[in-house]
């Protein structure tokens, strides 16, 4: 059942990352980054990048040398990253079988990739039609401290307990900063009951 939509996300993937990486090539010089959702902070998608011209967009092709094989199924935004390790440009992608890539811009292969946990599957929730649940915001990027902020809906029993786990990882190593991940169920409330997951989702 979710094997067409796998591979028309894993298509759209594919298409994304080859079109950063081409877009990193018009401003080598210069840091382009893609640190969050639409780049902006008011997430309204109007992000211009002055070097992005039509002039300089005609010659683009879509490189087809591209491989940035994942596991999983992807609804999050992929995000760019400049002067990654060695100095490769970074692809950062997570998907729904909470798995997190970070893919070498220029061939797609992996730089570094983690299994955060278990994600949940759909028979285990009240609600929902993604299957299983893992991370499906777009993460955050703090340049500053090199961080990979993102939001997991997560499973230690099978299903029997859900958690939303906040994770915080090296974004250059893939490695779990100290303190976290935290437990947004324990410490993120609102109002009274406490909202079920299949209605605060990953907000």
């Amino acid at each position: 059942m979710f094997q067409p939509m796998r591979t028309i996300v894993f298509k759209k993937l594919f298409v994304v990352c080859s079109i950063l990486g081409t877009w990193g090539q018009l401003v080598i010089g210069t840091d382009v980054n893609v640190a969050g959702h639409h780049n902006h902070d008011s997430r309204d998608g109007f992000y211009i990048d002055p070097a992005f011209t039509q002039a300089a967009a005609a010659g683009l092709k879509r490189d087809l040398t591209f491989n940035g094989a994942i596991a999983g199924n992807v609804y999050a935004q992929p995000l760019y990253i400049e002067n990654g390790p060695g100095g490769r440009a970074m692809v950062i992608a997570v998907t729904e079988s909470n798995n997190v890539y970070a893919l070498d811009a220029a061939d797609g292969t992996v730089i570094w990739q983690r299994h955060v946990a278990a994600p949940v599957s759909r028979s285990s929730l009240a609600c929902g039609d993604i299957d299983p649940l893992g991370i499906t915001g777009t993460p955050v990027i703090d340049l500053p401290s090199r961080t990979l902020l993102f939001d997991a809906m997560t499973t230690p029993n099978g299903g029997t307990t859900k958690q939303h786990l906040l994770f915080a990882l090296n974004v250059d190593t893939g490695t779990s900063n100290s303190g976290w991940p935290v437990d947004l169920n324990s410490t993120a409330k609102f109002g009274a009951p406490a909202k079920p997951h299949c209605s605060i989702g990953e907000r």
